[in-house]
This record gives C-alpha cells, structure tokens and sequence, in this order.
C-alpha cells in the first residue's frame, strides 16, 4: 500500500463496502488503519458498528468515497477514486436527487430512462447547445451530437453515433432526439424539407418496426443505422436506413402483456373511418395475432391519433393515398390470416371449412383465389429427381405454414416500407459526408433464449470489441500527444468470445452446416457444438440439467440458449407455391410488387422461400447454380454479412457512445435500482471504461487550473514567473512518489486517488487557515467584549457607589426627618384619640337618649293600632258571619230554583225539539224569529190597545150599556176571537221567553267574542309596535346598507379604475404580441423573398445558354402593388435574369412555387389583417396617450414667453443691421469719386468689416429666426387646441389688468385669446359673458392695435430722421458689432447645434438681466410700463413674423449688390495701392456664399440619372467613409427632395420608381453587407428618417402641428403616400431585426464567458477538478472575453447609433434587446450548467449586473426597460446566494423569485453544486417544499428563455426642425446632377 493512500485510511475516513441488497453500502471509519490490522472497524450510515474483515493474502483495502464536493459531477472522470461504487453513487445522486439523466463517463454519454417526459428537448434547448464546446455545457444528447457535426465539419471525416443499452432503455428516444437536432441546426439546402423527411420515417419505423413489450411500451424489434448526409455546407440533403434482424415471430406470437407492432392496432383503432371500411377491421381483440398479450391498449397512446400520424408521415415522404390503402390492405389481410381456422381431416391431413369468412377476405384484399390459397394452405410439394408429389399436411404443421406466410409477406412488407423512405430520403445532390446514427438492441437475456437473443448479443460483442479498441486507441493518442511514457494497458478482449460464434467450426458455421443436412435437427446441432468446443473452449458451456442448451460467457454476462427452434428459424422456409398464388394476383399491384424479387436476392431480414423449379423451362446451369447458392443463404449468415458492413463503417467513421440504463424493471418515474444499474453498467462498457481509465492516469489537469486551485499550498517564494515550472516544484514537494504522476506539454497527468489527495491537503490546508482566521475574529471579539464588560463594570461600580452614597444621605435624612414626624404623629394621635373617644361618648349618649324615646314612642303607637285592629277584625268578622248566612240562603234559593228551571228547562227541551225540527226545514229562521219577535212587539202593542180599549169599555160600560147590549153578540164573538188571542199570546210568550234566553247565551258569546277581540287588538297593537320597531332597526340597517354600498361603490370604482388599468396594460400587451406576430410575418416574407432571390440567381447561373423569348411586362403598377413587386423593378442586372425566367420556367420545381405562391398569398392576407388589427390597437393607444399629452400642455406655456423673448431681440438685432446697411449704403454712394473711400483706408476697412460682420451676423440670425419660428408656431399651435369649454368660461383679463401681471405666461395667454377671437366669423362679442368683460377687453385691445399702427405709421415716416440720429451712434454700434465678431467667432469654433445654442443662451442672458433690473427697480409704474412694453412689442413681433423672411431675403440682395460693386472698387483701385501698404495691410478676399435664388427645399433629376442617383447614394455609400462628416439622415433628406419634386411636377411614374429603387437598393445593400452592423445602423437610421419626412410632410393635420409655416407649405400636394409608408415602415421593421441579429451575432460569443466563465472579482471562486470533457477556463487569457468587452461592445453600438442620429426612442428599444439578449443567455447557460450553480458564482453575476445598470446609468437609459429584461438572471443569482434550509427560506425564495418560473427555480436549486467543503448541498426535502409552494403558479412549462425572441419594433413619429431650402449637398457624394429648385 502507497504511503498517501495509507494515509487517507484514518479515522473518519469514508469507505465502500459490498453490500447484497444495495451492491456498495458506505461506511465510516472508528479509527486509524494500520498496516498490521487485519479488520477494519467501520460505522455505516444507519449508526450500526461493522467489523470489515481483510483478505489476509491480498490486503486490499475497500474502495475510498470521494469527497462531497466531488459527488454529482457531470463526468465521472472527473471524480478522484475511479470504481464501481464511486460510479453508482454519482450516477444515482444525479439520477434521484439533481433529476438528471445525463452523464459523461469520458467519451462516453451514460443516459438514464426517467420513464417521464422532461422539458430538456425543446427547440431552446436545441439553440443552447447549437455552437457550444461539449465540456461547456451540462451532459447532454444534444452535445454529443453537436461534437459530432462539429466533428464533421472540422475533420471533413464521416460521424457516427453508437446508441445501445438494453430494452426499454431508451435507445431509440436518444436517437430520435440525435436525429431531430441535426434537422434543426443545420436544416436543408433546399425547400425540400429533406430534414423534415428525415424526422417523418421515425413515425412510420416506430409504427412497423415497434411494440409494446413486458419492459417497454415502445421496444424496437429490429436494428437501424442511419446515414443522414451533408452536403459541403454541411446542410442535410437526404439520409439513407439499413435495418437489422426484425422480429418476425412477433407478427404470430406475443407473451403475456405485451403487444404486436403498433400499425396492426392503429389500423383497427381506425377501422370506423369511411376508407378503411372495405378491410373489415375490428377492434384488437377480435383477431389472433393482436390479441394474445391480452392487453392490447397502451396507457396514455391514442392508437388512432397514432394512425393518424403515421398517415401524415407516409404523405410527407412521398407514399400515396393509393399506395398507402395498398399496406393497408397487406396489414389487414395478415390479420384476417391470422383468424382462418384449419380443422383435423385426419391425423396427416387437414383442412380449411369452406367459406371461411376470414379467408375470403384474406383473398379479397389480396386479389388471389380463394381456392388456391386453401389449398396450399393445407398442402405442400415435394420434389424428386424424377417428379413431383402433392401431400397433405397435418394441423400442426398448416398453421406453421399459415404463421410462416404471414411473417413472410410482413417481412417483405416491411422491407418495401424501408426502400421507399430510402427513396424519399435519396438525394441527387453529391453527398459530402454524413452521420450515422445507430440505434441496435442491448444485450439481452431471458429465461428462454433463442435463436433472436444469440443475434443480438453476437452484434453486441463485436459492437464491445469495437469500443475497447477505440477507448484504448483514444487514451494511447492523448499520452502520445502530451508526450506521456506510454505503458500498456490490460483490458478485456473479448475476440475469443467472437471466435466462438464467427470464426470456422464456430456456432454460426456449425448451425449452417446442420441446415443443409437432409435430415438436420436441433438436438444433432446441439451435440456437435458439444462435441467441438465443450473441451475446447473455455468461453463454452453445458448446462447440467439439459442436452438441448448451450452456454457462451459474453463480456456482459453467461447467457444459456435453448436450441428448440435454431434450425428453422436459421432457414426461415415458407411454401413456395403459397408465394407463387400471391404473385399469380391480378388486381394487386403492390403484391406482385413485393414479391418481384423473390429469386433475385434477399434482403438482410428476408427469409429463403425453399427449392423452387419451374417445370415447363429449363433454367441455365450456371445462372441456375449462382441463383441457388445465393438464394441458400441462412439468416444467420446474412446478419453476419451485414454485421461485418456495419462494423467497417463504424470504423471508417469516429464514433460517439451514447449508453442507455434503465432504471428499474417496472417503469416508475425517477427510481434507482443498483442491481440493475451495476448490471448494465458493466454490460454496456462503461465500468471498462472507467477501469482504462483508472490504469493510467486518469485525472489531467492544465498548469494554469493546477496553479489556480492548488494556490493555496504554495508559498510565496515557490511562485515563479514560469507556472509549469511552479507547479513542478510545488508537486515534488507535496507527492513524494513521482510514479503518481506525469507532466505533459500542456497537462499533468495524475494517478487515480492523487487528487483526492491534493484535494484532502487543499482543505486541510483551508481549514487550518480558517481555524486560524476563527480563532483570531474570536479572540477579538473575546477582548472587544472583555473591554466592553470591563467598561461596562467600572461605569455600572461607580453609578453604584455614587448611588449608595445618595441613598445613605437620603436614610440618614430620612431617620432625622422620621423622628420629627414621629413625635409630631404620636401628638397628633393621641390628641385625635381623645377627641375622637370625647365624640364617641357624647354620641352614644344622643343615640341612646333617642333610643329610649322612640322605644316609648313606638309602645304608644302599637297599642293605638291594636285597640284599630281589634274593632276592624271584630266588625269583619261580624260581616264574614252575615255574608256566609246570606250565601247558604242564597245558595238555597238558587238549589230550588234550579231544580224547578231544569223541570221547565225539560219541557222547552220538548218543545224545542219541534223548533229545531223547524230550523232544519227553513233556513234562515233565525231572521224569521227576528220578524216574529217584532210581530210579537206588535201584537203587544195591539193587546196594549186593546186592553186600554177593554178598559174604556169597561169604563163607559154603564153609559153605553145600551149600545153595549145591542152590540153584545158582536162582542161575545169577539170576546171569543179575544180569548183565542190570549191563548195564541200565551204560547207567543213561552216561545219569546225561549228566545230570550238564546238571546242571552248569542249575548254571552258575543262577550266571550268581544273580549277575544280585546285580547287580539292588544295583541296585534303590540305586533305593531314590535314591527315598528323591526322597521326601525330595518331602517337603520338600511342606512347600514346604504353606506355599505357607497363604500362598496367606491370599491368597485377602485376597481374598475384598476380592471380599465389592467385591460389598458392587456391591451398593450396584445398589441404587442400582435406587433411581434406581424413583425415575425415580415421575418419570414422576407426570407421567403430572400429564398426566391436565390432561386432565381440559381436558375440564372444554371443556365448555360439563354434562349431568346418574349418577356411579358405589366404594363402598370399601381402603389397598392409596391409592397410585393419592387423586387423586380429596379436594377438592370435583373432585366436580364427576367429574360430567362420564362425558359427556365418549365424546369422548377412546381409544387415549391405553387407552395410559395399560396405562402405569399397566406402572408399578404395575414399581414393585412394584422395590418388593420394594428392600425386598431395604434387608434385606441393614441386616444388613450392623447388624455395624457393634454396634461402636459401648460407647461409649455414658459417656454413660448422665452422664445418671445428671444424673437424680439433678434427683432432688434435687424433693426440694428438695418441701420447699418443704410450706413453703408450712403457710404458707398458717396465714396465714388473721393479718394478716402480707397483700399486700405480707414473708411473702407470700416466698410470691410461691418459687411463682413452682417454678412455673418445675418445667416446666424437668420438660421435663429427659422428655428425660433417652428418652435414657436408649433407652441402656438399646441396652445390653441386647449379645451373650447375652458376659453369659452374662463374670463379674459381687462386692458388694465395687464399692469397687473406677474407672469409672461398671463401676457402669452391673453394674446393668444385676442388672436383666436380676432379669427373667429363674425362673433357675438356682448354675449361672450355675462358682464361683457370679454367685448371690454376686446375693444380695448382694437384701440391698442390702432395706437399701434399709427404709431408704426409714424415711425416709418420719422424714417429719414432716424437715420440721422443713429449715425451719432455709430461708434456704440462698432464697438456692439466688435463684441458679436468675437462671439461670433467663438460661435463659429463649435458644432452648428452648439453655435445656435450658444447665441441662444447670449440672448438669453442679456434678456434676463435686463428683466432682473426692471424688477429691481423701486418704481412700480416703471415696471408696469416695461411688461406693457414687452407686450406690445410680442404683439409686434407675431404680426411681423410672415415679413421677417421677405425682409432677410431683401437684406441678402442688397449685400449681394453691395459686394459686388466692392469687388469693382478693388478691381479698379488695385494699382494706385503701394508696396507699402501691401506689405502692411494685406489685402484678404472676402467670402460670401452665393445664393442667387430662394429654394424651396427640393431637388430635380432627370429620369435617367435615377440609377446613377441610386448607386451613389445608396449603394456605393460608406457609413464608415463619406457618411461619417455628413448630417444624420442626409441621405434621406436628399431622396426626399427629389421625391417632393416629383411630386410638385405631378409625375406619378418618377414618384413610383423612385421609391421602388430605393427601396430595392436598401435591401440590396443589406443583403450584401447584412452582417455589418455600421452599414444596418446607417440605413435604419435613414431609413426611419425618410419614414419620418413622408409623416411629417404628408399634410396630415397630426403630423403638421408639429411643423413650421415654411414646412407646412412644403408638404406634398399631389399624392398620398399613405401606402408607402406602411412599405416603409415594413422595411425599417426588417432593417431593425436584421440590426438585432447582427448585434447578437457579434453579442453571443462575449455573453457566456465574461457573465459567467471570467472571473470579474478574483478569487472568489475556485476551480474544482474536471475530467475528460474539460471547460472553458475562467482565467481571462488572451483572446478570452471579459465583462469589459461586452461593456466595450455596448458603447460601440451605442456610439455607433447616435452618430447615425438613431432616433432615441429606437436606441432605447435597441438597447432594451441587447439586455434581454445578454440576461437571456447568461440564465439559460446557468440553468444548462451545474458548475456555475454556486454561492460565489451569484456573486459574480450580480457584480457584473451592477455593472451593466452602471452603463445604463452613464447612458441615461435606466428608464427604457432594459433593466427589467435581466430581472429574471438577478433572481437567479441571488437564488444562489440565500439560504436553503427552512421552511421560512422557502417562503422567502417564492416571494422573491417571481420572475422565475417553477421548472427554472427548482432547476437551479438542483443544480447547485457547492465548490468548497464549507458550503451545503440544497436538501431534497426542501426543494419539494419549493414546489408545493408553487404548485398553484400558473406559467408556462418552458425551461429556458426565448433568446431568438424580439421585442415588438414602434417607431414613433419625430418631426425634423431642420428646413429642408438649407440643406447642402456635399460634392463627396458626387451628386452634381441634382439641381436645388
């Protein structure tokens, strides 16, 4: 044992050990291993104690753990102890807790089946890795088939990509995704879509070749390599498939839960559609062969939706509808094979029933005779020498027969299927070279294995063969490179194991020998195979328990093979005249079509049909022999043949492994089982791999990471300025054993454990020092706290004792004061006591002397009331006495009365009876007794009169006695009538005494009733009042309510206001996603008329000699055709290619241009609804900006008085140089004839100086009045679209009550109300107000406009005489003229924008101090009449404004005039100057521009000088030459003034092909120097410049306020360019993408390295230990990008962009692109690489951020957005930088992350890789926290940013003040034929 790796076995080592159940458990070490101990006492994880017990012959130790650090790598060379447990654990920590499925076991990509679908294989995936070196970037298919094509392309040497493992691995998903990422990166040279095609047959392979099986739901039955071929531009241009060993017994037999291929359950899924009906399909489990696995469906697969694709994919590749139906009709008639049922005729014959329905369709679909095929169904032929015999054949064997046909026609099937994607995929183009992508069966091993099973691992063992030699052939090149002693290495070889099956005598040879044997049969095979090898070879066995078995020792593992079966399926025999009925079909093409080269040959998965003959012609001998001996070939001689043309084109290619391991037989989602792991590992080559490896040397280290990491344990004078001579010194020292390394020209190799050592001395090492940086920070706090408690106690001492000293002061003074307040206490109590016991005495005196009188009292008071009581009880008692009397009388009374009552009440009882008999007859009786009761009153009433009348009778009976007598019969009869009345009476008197006594019981009811009512209206009084006091509590509650809803309805318009705010921001948002979608619409037309540029220029070259032909023309083109046909209508190089395109018509590819035409077509209509949905969208966004802008208006207010002010100076000015030129003018005139007026005197030198002074002074004033004239016109034109309403009500200010304004802004408002009511029609001035203010103010205002014009009146008729006066202020006007010189000529040393500025600013000045005197002035009259001053004269100066121009103009000619006669004067004085005076005063020509007429800011051109104008403007101009010194936007205005001359001359054709050709030439230019990004910063510059004079000239009422009066008048008057714009428009679109595709061309390669790999802050982050694929460095070296490149390359750009006068709303927009660009790439780079998860890397990125806002900051853009873009990379950073440990770090991670989506937080969490010991590894736990938090998070599953997205392009509109009468041409541009108009 080595003494460094003894000394890694020390207590609390970490260690493997074997483990049954988990193959390699850790364990710890309790104590130190010495060399004589024969245990080792270990501590696994699970706290159980293990004594590990040592071989006592070998000694070896287990195999050391690999640091923590180490753990998770993303290859496993890169781990410092090499062996298998090392390898499981990191395979498995990535696999279950990072969930990656991707590692790098050197060369080697190791892929685990996830058995879920992850996010990892998108489209942004793909352009991640597009471009990237392999180690850069995370463990990946995609890299390895990006080293590939780059490999390729570097090399120009064939690829190929090996894809193994076993199934249900993955192989074919891991190349499916090879395969779609070289159609995605590289795409096709033509609009073929050939790499469409290519992805297209893996549908169509998948649904013939696949099925379901027990360990995989899409098992491939069948090897495939792929060549998919390049052209020299490395474009795909078409790909070719070889297929290996399909198997066919599938089509007739399925084990238990599994499938056959998927196209027989797709057809069936599919049956119910309309075109399948006529092959009387089914559902699966009605047919033999789909139904024996007895599950036919899939979880999660549509069978019909599968179908479906599978039809798309045959189209696509060029298969027909017709052929199509046709496989499907093969497909259904094997089905319907399947189901003909064969029955017993005896025990050697059988028979098929007749009319078998299955049968019949079989035939039907076939095109074959029904009774043919039941024949030989049940039939065959046997051939002598001498004839020929038919036999019968039993049951057994006619359903083999039946199985064999079917898996026959599949077979050739299949193999017509792959010829045709061949076809589709052939390309006539040269091939250049390819990549092949091998995706061949695992080793394979069951409890039967047979004849497929020892196929597939023999191909397994030479693929074994292959990869040892190259592994070892790599690791012999990279020693030999690096100049390491080369020592052999010992691996496997696995040759003899081959020989055992290829070689002569072998098994393969063996088994084709028996088949030829008449009498051959598996068990005779079996017995020579242990007769030839049993002794022979060691590789051989025989399985003790059987004699029809065999065993080979594979490199993977011991297989035993059952030799049932070898033998036929060897041969592969199928009845020939079954094959010669199909053939004989006459209605199936394609049938005759897959047998037509039955005798020719057969393909690798073909089968030999048997010995035909044909009788009737005699073959040739010779053709007869070479055909039998080729048709004679087994399978398994043909897949050794085709294994052999494999394996030499795999080694004519470099290859690259891609490994597949399956997780676990049962296929559950991220779940390691080691068993199966450990055993696939070992299978597939990777742990030989790693053992190759760990012979040598396997870790390798560059000098500059050596030094980098190993820093830390070198001293100072060990550093060298040599690093390779540094690191050679420092590891002598450190490793004593130089055999434990190597050093390379540009490497140091070391051994395996080395690191791991340098490692353990490295953190020692660190934690040593931070031990002492621990103890020194403690022991300073220890003494700072020591100080501070120290301090702390001496303060706390003193206030104590100063406290305990004022507390004994105060005991004492208190103890003094106590006595003293005791003695006068002790007084003071008992003197109370006494007086207190004094008051008690006397009042218990009182109280008792009251006691004793109220006691008498009372006794007194008692007796009175008892004498009271005793009579009052006495007579009470006498009263009780009586009323108990009188009650038994009374209750006597009552006894027999009522006795005597229920007598009576008896006999009315009788009575009543008929009464009630009475009732039940009559209803209503009840009113009827009423009536009798007052017929009863009645008769009382009568018997009343009658007794009176009896009684005057009786009275007058003496008197009339007589009368009486005679009267007396008359009576008696009527005394009888009498009597019989009182007898009626009598009983009308009993019944109206029963009626009285109902009447009183109706009376007791009514009472009962009456009080019910008392008692219910009290009742319901009191419900009233509880009601009335609900409905007051109701009313309360409404009024509850009712604030409630007022409140709630402020609520609702909070949120309303914030829902119109939101759908305001949706609207935005839509508009740009709309604005991105039409923009991404112009990207592709643009392509599309790119590709048809080229086509055409093809079609051009191609053809050899051009025929002559007419050339049809459209004869006009209206501008709605502008947009789509400028392409070809410009350049005469062009007219000539138009000349051929009819002849070379006939020779495109149709179906491309129909498809381009109809894509066109598709993109015009979507463009013009975009178009309108935009122009929508732009409507509502400016209507919504226009509320805004309104608020803004006032504040312009201030700036118009300034520029008043400045106008009125320069007024004066004039007025100033007006004087002068008078002055000059009497000069002249009067200095023709006299002599002073000479050269060289004092009067001409004045003379000279002042018009060269005006001369100058007059063209910067004259440029100040033009821009002081659009700035106030366009002030003024904002003013006056303020609200009607507000001028309408607000009151205008009185005459008088300008003296009283403070303002200017008052002074402007109030002239601008006088300008807008003096144009208003015939206003009703009285009825402006209600007080007429307004009529006041304005008659006012007449009378100063008439005092104001007599006055001007006046003064030009004072004109003569001012004159005169200002001539004696002459000398003041020098010396003011001398100061403008000097001004001026400092003027002139500054940029024109600054000259201007400058004067401005003068003005400026000088105004402000006079108006800061006049408001010192004490006087306030005074400064009343200077603001009405300043009034008057704004009031003149806006009335004067339209006769500046005229005025300035006027001045020009006269100087104009006057320099010429100067001239003259020079001309003719010149001789009379002496030499004197020449010598003195040199005589200096003057310089005065000629401007003979005003422009009008145009420029004419003939039509033939278009092409001419077009080359030297557009197409042969430099940015980077002429451009640099012009006026940004130059060329634009000059195209525009010679579009508005075209325009002024009514030319509609000029106006076309003007903007045709410019249009044209811009695309030309980009498209020649597209990758330039001077050139496309110049042109979008122009080109939105040019956009931007066709807004603002167009005469548009929005674009024109913006404008000067002089620029109103130079809109275009004749036509409307509206649609020109929106080709403009379009143009600038393309110009701006193409601008942000060259940024980020030249932006990509600087991103990811000065981000991420370069070290900005030194040392914060170290290098850890990389393996085989190593990265990027992160030391800056030569040529390596930094942060301050990017930086650099941002001030370039942004540079660039303001020289070209880039519009700044554009620059900001740019910006914001570069940002999102740079944040987009850096995340998604950190998300795609698990080195650069650490604490210290989000250091880095956040510095480097902070530096980029930095930028922002410097360039005044931190509000254009551009921070926002990189909110998502500054999340992340600080993502790895908090704490990732409790539930509260969690909350405060999603909080925080919001711009993050969930699949890119959890990412990173598992990604991060700590890079020191003291740092953690995030818990699992807590990343499962993390995503419950944000299970509820509704985003979009996408892992990576869009780096191609482009934010949406807007170009607002910026007006020019520039006027375009100004403009020069330079002569650079040679553009003499343009003429100023």
């Amino acid at each position: 044992m080595n003494q460094e790796l003894d000394f890694m076995f020390l207590k609390y080592a970490r260690v493997w050990i074997p483990d049954p159940e988990e193959v390699w458990k850790s364990a710890e070490l309790l104590k130190d291993y010495k060399a004589a101990d024969s245990v080792l006492h270990l501590q696994l994880e699970d706290g159980k104690d293990l004594e590990y017990k040592l071989d006592p012959k070998t000694k070896n130790l287990p195999h050391l753990r690999n640091p923590d650090i180490l753990v998770g790598e993303n290859d496993l060379t890169a781990l410092s102890y090499l062996h298998e447990p090392a390898v499981l654990h990191n395979l498995k920590v990535r696999f279950i807790d990072s969930k990656l499925i991707y590692t790098y076991c050197g060369i080697v990509l190791v892929a685990i089946n996830p058995y879920e679908t992850l996010p990892i294989y998108g489209a942004d995936i793909i352009n991640a890795y597009s471009g990237q070196n392999m180690g850069d970037m995370d463990p990946h298919i995609f890299a390895v088939a990006e080293e590939a094509y780059k490999q390729m392309a570097r090399d120009e040497r064939n690829q190929s990509i090996i894809v193994s493992g076993e199934s249900g691995a993955g192989k074919t998903v891991s190349a499916k995704y090879a395969m779609r990422y070289f159609a995605t990166v590289s795409g096709s040279a033509s609009e073929a879509n050939v790499e469409e095609k290519v992805l297209a047959s893996n549908p169509i392979m998948e649904a013939i070749g696949n099925a379901k099986t027990t360990r995989n739901d899409n098992s491939s039955r069948f090897g495939k390599y792929i060549e998919i071929g390049f052209d020299k531009r490395y474009h795909i241009i078409g790909a070719n498939m070889r297929t290996y060993l399909l198997e066919k017994s599938r089509v007739v037999f399925q084990a238990d839960d599994e499938r056959n291929y998927h196209i027989f359950y797709q057809l069936c899924a599919a049956s119910r559609f309309p075109e399948l009906k006529a092959l009387k399909l089914g559902s699966a489990n009605d047919f033999h062969y789909t139904k024996q696995g007895r599950n036919p469906a899939i979880d999660g697969v549509d069978d019909a939706k599968e179908m479906s694709t599978t039809r798309q994919a045959f189209t696509l590749l060029g298969i027909n509808e017709s052929y199509q139906m046709g496989l499907f009709q093969v497909l259904a008639a094997i089905l319907h094979l399947g189901n003909v049922e064969v029955k017993d005729r005896d025990a050697d014959s059988s028979i098929i029933p007749p009319n078998n329905g299955h049968l019949l369709t079989f035939c039907e679909l076939m095109g074959v005779t029904y009774q043919d095929m039941s024949h030989w169904l049940c039939h065959k032929k046997l051939k002598t020498t001498s004839e020929t015999y038919i036999k019968p054949v039993p049951k057994l064997q006619a359903i083999n027969a039946r199985d064999a046909l079917a898996k026959h026609i599949y077979a050739k099937l299949f193999n017509w299927i792959v010829d045709h994607v061949n076809k589709a995929l052939h390309t006539t183009v040269k091939q250049h070279s390819f990549i092949g992508v091998l995706d061949i069966y695992g080793f394979e091993t069951f409890e039967i294995n047979s004849f497929e099973q020892f196929c597939i691992n023999y191909a397994n063992e030479k693929l074994q063969q292959q990869f040892n030699m190259h592994v070892f052939k790599l690791e012999q090149e990279e020693y030999m490179k690096e100049q390491i002693p080369w020592t052999l290495i010992d691996f496997y070889d696995n040759q003899p194991c081959i020989n055992l099956i290829e070689a002569k005598m072998g098994v393969l040879d063996l088994l084709d020998e028996e088949c030829k044997m008449p009498k051959g049969s598996d068990d005779s095979w079996a017995q020579k195979l242990y007769n030839t090898h049993l002794k022979t070879c060691a590789l051989f066995e025989k399985p003790r328990m059987s004699n029809k078995a065999f065993i080979i020792q594979h490199f993977a593992d011991k297989v035993e093979y059952q030799c049932e079966g070898f033998l036929e399926k060897n041969k592969d025999t199928v009845n020939e005249e079954q094959i010669r009925v199909l053939k004989a079909s006459k209605k199936f093409d394609l049938l005759v079509e897959l047998f037509q080269d039955e005798e020719k040959a057969t393909s690798p998965t073909g089968a030999p049909t048997g010995k035909r003959t044909v009788l009737s012609v005699k073959p040739d001998k010779s053709r007869q022999g070479q055909a039998s001996k080729e048709h004679k070939k087994t399978v398994g001689l043909q897949f050794r043949n085709s294994l052999q043309l494999l394996m030499e084109t795999l080694n004519a290619t470099t290859p690259h492994y891609v490994r597949c391991i399956k997780p676990n037989d049962y296929k559950h989602a991220f779940t390691f089982d080691p068993k199966r792991a450990v055993q696939q590992l070992r299978a597939c080559g990777v742990l030989e791999t790693i053992r190759i490896s760990a012979a040598g040397f396997p870790s390798r280290w560059t000098y500059q990471e050596f030094f980098s990491r190993y820093r830390v344990l070198m001293k100072q004078k060990d550093v060298l300025p040599d690093k390779k001579l540094t690191c050679k010194n420092v590891l002598e020292k450190l490793v004593q054993d130089p055999d434990k390394y190597q050093f390379g020209k540009t490497k140091i190799f070391f051994r395996a454990g080395q690191v791991a050592y340098l490692e353990k001395l490295r953190a020692d090492k660190l934690r040593a020092a931070c031990i002492r940086i621990q103890k020194t920070i403690r022991c300073w706090l220890a003494r700072k706290k020591y100080l501070r408690m120290k301090g702390a106690a001496v303060t706390v001492q003193r206030y104590v004792r100063g406290h305990q000293a004022r507390c004994l002061a105060k005991f004492l003074r208190r103890t003094r004061a106590a006595v003293v307040v005791q003695k006068f206490q002790r007084m003071h109590v008992q003197r109370s006591r006494y007086r207190r016991m004094q008051a008690a005495a006397l009042a218990v005196q009182c109280i008792l002397r009251a006691y004793m009188a109220r006691q008498r009292y009372k006794a007194l008071v008692r007796e009175h009331r008892a004498v009271i009581i005793q009579k009052t009880v006495r007579g009470w008692l006498a009263r009780q006495w009586y009323k108990r009397t009188l009650a038994a009388v009374v209750r006597l009374q009552c006894c027999v009365r009522r006795m005597r009552a229920r007598r009576e009440l008896k006999k009315l009882k009788i009575e009543a009876r008929s009464v009630e008999h009475f009732k039940k007859l009559n209803i209503g009786m009840e009113n009827k007794i009423m009536q009798l009761q007052r017929r009863v009153d009645e008769q009382n009433k009568e018997n009343r009169l009658i007794s009176e009348r009896l009684m005057g009778l009786e009275s007058s009976h003496a008197a009339e006695g007589e009368r009486l007598r005679a009267e007396l019969s008359r009576l008696r009869s009527a005394e009888d009538d009498a009597k019989s009345n009182a007898n009626r009476v009598t009983t009308l008197l009993e019944e109206l005494a029963r009626l009285r006594k109902e009447l009183e019981t109706t009376r007791s009811e009514k009472k009962v009733i009456e009080d019910w009512a008392e008692t219910y209206r009290d009742e319901m009084e009191q419900m009233v009042a509880e009601l009335k006091e609900q409905n007051g509590l109701l009313k309360s509650e409404k009024d509850d309510l009712n604030r409630l809803i007022q409140e709630q309805n402020l609520q609702m318009t909070e949120k309303m206001c914030k829902a119109i705010q939101e759908e305001t921001q949706q609207l935005e948002t839509d508009l740009n996603e709309e604005r991105s979608r039409y923009q991404n619409l112009l990207t592709e037309h643009l392509r599309l008329e790119e590709r048809y540029d080229d086509l055409k220029e093809e079609i051009t070259l191609s053809m050899a000699v051009p025929k002559p032909g007419h050339r049809r023309t459209d004869s006009t083109h209206s501008s709605n055709e502008s947009e789509y046909t400028y392409n070809s209508e410009l350049a005469e190089s062009e007219e000539g290619s138009r000349g051929g395109e009819d002849v070379t018509r006939g020779n495109l590819d149709m179906s491309l241009f129909l498809k381009l035409q109809k894509r066109v077509t598709e993109l015009e209509q979507e463009k013009q609804s975009l178009q309108n949905e935009l122009d929508r969208r732009e409507e509502q966004f400016q209507r919504a900006r226009a509320r805004d802008d309104e608020q803004h208006k006032k504040a312009r207010s201030a700036e118009l008085e300034y520029e008043s002010l400045k106008r009125q100076e320069l007024e004066s000015e004039n007025k100033k140089l007006k004087h002068d030129l008078g002055e000059m003018r009497q000069s002249l005139s009067g200095s023709a004839g006299a002599t002073s007026a000479a050269p060289g005197s004092p009067a001409y030198k004045v003379l000279l100086d002042q018009l060269n002074a005006s001369c100058e002074e007059l063209e910067v004033r004259k440029e100040e009045v033009l821009i002081l004239r659009s700035q106030l016109v366009s002030q003024k034109e904002a003013m006056q679209h303020k609200d009607e309403k507000q001028t309408m009500t607000e009151p205008v200010l009185y005459v008088e009550d300008v003296q009283k304004m403070r303002d200017a802004g008052e002074i402007t408002q109030a002239y601008i109300s006088l300008k807008d009511t003096n144009r208003s029609p015939n206003p009703d001035y009285h009825r402006l107000n209600e007080d007429g203010e307004l009529w006041l103010v304005y008659e006012g205002l007449k009378e100063t406009n008439r005092l104001l014009e007599t006055q001007l009146q006046a003064q030009r008729r004072s004109h003569e005489n001012e004159v005169e006066v200002l001539r004696g202020e002459l000398q003041s006007i020098k010396e003011e003229n001398n100061r403008q010189q000097q001004l001026l000529a400092q003027n002139l040393q500054l940029p024109p924008e600054a000259r201007i500025e400058a004067s401005l600013q003068h003005e400026i000045t000088r105004l402000t101090n006079e108006n800061l005197e006049m408001l010192n002035t004490d006087d306030p009259k005074k400064y009343r009449e200077y603001r009405l001053n300043v009034l008057r004269r704004m009031i003149d100066l806006m009335e004067q404004l339209e006769k500046q121009d005229r005025t300035v103009r006027k001045l020009k000619k006269q100087l104009k005039v006057f320099a010429k006669k100067i001239g003259e004067l020079e001309g003719g004085q010149v001789e009379n100057v002496s030499p004197g005076q020449t010598v003195d005063e040199p005589i200096r020509p003057v310089n005065i521009p000629r401007r003979e007429k005003d422009f009008q800011g145009m420029l004419e051109y003939k039509k033939e000088d278009e092409l001419k104008l077009v080359k030297n403007l557009i197409l042969e101009l430099k940015p980077r030459g002429v451009a640099v010194n012009l006026i940004p936007g130059l060329p634009a205005y000059i195209l525009f003034m010679c579009l508005r001359h075209a325009d002024y001359v009514n030319d509609d054709q000029k106006v076309r092909t003007l903007l045709t050709s410019t249009i044209n030439s811009i695309k030309k230019v980009l498209k020649k120097r597209g990758d330039d990004f001077e050139t496309v910063s110049f042109w979008l510059s122009n080109t939105c410049r040019f956009l931007h004079c066709l807004k603002q000239y167009s005469g548009d009422e929005q674009f024109m306020k913006f404008n000067t009066t002089k620029q109103n008048d130079h809109c275009l008057s004749n036509f409307d360019l509206a649609e020109y714009r929106q080709v403009l428009s379009d143009l600038a679109i393309q110009i701006y993408q193409q601008l942000i595709k060259c940024m980020e061309n030249i932006l990509q390669p600087m991103i990811v390295s000065g981000m991420l790999e370069h070290e900005t802050i030194q040392g914060v982050s170290g290098v850890k230990p990389t393996g085989l694929r190593k990265r990027t460095s992160s030391i800056a070296d030569e040529g390596t990008y930094t942060l301050d490149s990017i930086l650099r390359q941002l001030n370039s750009f942004h540079s660039i962009m303001c020289q070209h006068g880039t519009d700044p709303e554009l620059i900001k927009q740019v910006v914001k692109q570069q940002f999102y660009i740079i944040g987009a790439v850096t995340l998604n780079n950190l998300l795609l690489r698990k080195d650069m998860c650490s604490w210290s890397k989000g250091m880095q990125i956040r510095y480097n951020v902070s530096q980029l806002e930095e930028w922002l900051r410097d360039k005044n853009l931190m509000n254009c957005g551009a921070k926002e873009t990189l909110e998502p990379l500054i999340q992340a950073a600080q993502l790895l930088q908090v704490k990732k440990k409790t539930d509260e770090d969690a909350e405060a991670i999603c909080s925080m992350c919001n711009a993050l989506s969930t699949a890119q937080i959890v990412k990173v969490l598992n990604l991060y890789t700590p890079v020191n010991e003291f740092e953690e590894r995030v818990a699992v736990t807590f990343i499962r926290t993390i995503q419950s938090r944000l299970r509820d998070r509704m985003e979009s599953p996408q892992l990576l940013m869009d780096t191609k997205m482009i934010y949406p392009v807007t170009f607002p509109f910026n007006p020019s003040s520039l006027a375009l009468e100004t403009i020069q041409i330079p002569g650079s541009l040679n553009l003499t034929f343009l003429t100023r108009v």
